[in-house]
Parts: C-alpha cells; sequence; structure tokens
C-alpha cells in the first residue's frame, strides 16, 4: 500500500510523541514513587512498569514504520519489502491492559481479599479481549472484523459493568477527599478505553486504503497516551494525596 508523505509523517510523527510522553513518564513515576507511602508504592512502580513497557513496543513500532516504507518521487511513499508489524501493539496490550487495571485496584487499598479477587477477575478479562480483538485486527475481511470486534467486546463490557457497578461500593468507601480523583481515574480508563473500539471499526465503515492505516494508527497513539501515561500519573497523584493523608 503507497500513502502520501504527509500520512507517513504524520503516523511518524504520533508514534515518536508516543515514545517521548511513555519515556518521560516512566522516569516521572520512577522517580516519583519515593514520594508515597509503602502502601502505594507498588502502585505507582506498576504505573511505570506500563509506560516503560509501552515505551519499548512504541519503538519497535516506530521502526517498524520508517521500514515499512521508502520515498518515491513527487508526494507518495512506497511500500517496502519489510511488512509494517502492528502486531507490537497487542503484544503490548497484553502485557499493559491487565496491569492497568491493577493499577486502580492497588491505589484503592481495597482488602486484601478483595484486592486479589477483583484484579484476578479484570486481569482475566483484559487478556481475554485483547486476545479475542487480534484476529479481526489482522484480517481484512469486514464479516471476519465485526465478528472479533463483537467477541472481543464481551469481555470489554463486563469489564466496563465491575468498574462502574462492581466496584461502586468499594469506591464509595473511599474517604471522601480522595473519592473524586478515584472516580476520575476510573472514568478515564472507560473512556479512553472507548476509543480503542472505535477506532477497530473504522476500516469497517468506510474508512479504506492509506486513510484507514493512518486513523487506526493516530487513533490508537493517542488513546495511549491517555490511557497509559495519562492514567499513570493521576494514579501518582492519587497514591501522594492518601499518603500525606495516611490513609
Amino acid at each position: 500500500m503507497d500513502i502520501s508523505v504527509f500520512e507517513y509523517n504524520l503516523v511518524h510523527s504520533a508514534f515518536s510523541f508516543g515514545i517521548a510522553v511513555m519515556g518521560a513518564a516512566t522516569i516521572f513515576l520512577f522517580l516519583s514513587r519515593t514520594q508515597v507511602s509503602d502502601h502505594y508504592k507498588t502502585a505507582v512502580t506498576v504505573s511505570g512498569i506500563v509506560t516503560l513497557v509501552a515505551f519499548y513496543h512504541y519503538w519497535r513500532i516506530f521502526e517498524s514504520w520508517g521500514a515499512a516504507f521508502t520515498t518515491t518521487e513527487g508526494e507518495m511513499m512506497t511500500a517496502t519489502k519489510y511488512a509494517f508489524n502492528d502486531a507490537y501493539r497487542y503484544v503490548d496490550w497484553l502485557l499493559t491492559v491487565p496491569l492497568l487495571l491493577l493499577e486502580l485496584i492497588l491505589v484503592m487499598r481495597l482488602s486484601r481479599e478483595e484486592t486479589v479477587k477483583k484484579g484476578t477477575s479484570l486481569a482475566s478479562l483484559a487478556v481475554l479481549m485483547i486476545l479475542l480483538g487480534y484476529p479481526g485486527e489482522i484480517s481484512n475481511v469486514s464479516s471476519t472484523r465485526w465478528l472479533w470486534w463483537f467477541l472481543s467486546m464481551i469481555p470489554f463490557t463486563i469489564i466496563v459493568y465491575t468498574l462502574f457497578v462492581g466496584l461502586s461500593k468499594s469506591i464509595s468507601s473511599q474517604p471522601e477527599s480522595i473519592r473524586e480523583l478515584v472516580v476520575l481515574a476510573r472514568n478515564i480508563t472507560v473512556i479512553s478505553w472507548l476509543f480503542y473500539p472505535i477506532v477497530f471499526i473504522l476500516p469497517m465503515i468506510g474508512f479504506t486504503g492509506s486513510s484507514a492505516l493512518v486513523a487506526v494508527q493516530v487513533g490508537y497513539t493517542i488513546s495511549d497516551i491517555v490511557a497509559k501515561a495519562g492514567f499513570g500519573v493521576l494514579i501518582w497523584v492519587i497514591s501522594l494525596r492518601k499518603s500525606e493523608l495516611n490513609l
């Protein structure tokens, strides 16, 4: 598939920005974990691990994108013999998405039993969601993409239900001064995650060729930045606030 120089540079810049944000967030989170009490160090550490893993995979995606196209005469970039490897994204999500949910559970400081129960359940659903989405992502057949999109939305819906209903009692039990931040963290998780199924269906609703490729890559990158770096910093803010209040 050939793409325009503008489209190539747009995706290239998005990946570059993603690398910078994930790298900066990783350094910030690891250095800032000393500012929170021992109860929340694990949550902040997990946040740093998430952005570190994302930083590595965005670097690999960036390299793969650069190798997949070469400059030709005019305003077009021609595909090379090296196919763009989008599997890096799914490997990244398989590792980071369960950890993102675990961050939220850990920062709430629930009982050990509830932490293990909720963390295991949500992490398992997240892994299932990613595994079900990948066959559709690599397919060029619209009906196949719709099938796997629908299947992956089942665990996604259960996760959203758990966050809003299953955890409602736990969230309401959070100290009043912290509760709004925890609710914000939950909402950011759900809202940023909603971008993924929307971006996934773009090729099935009229976006084709290079425009679909660009929309998907830029869309996923924006979602990742919000869901990982932005969410990670918010987890640190909650941890710091609770540490200052000895909660």
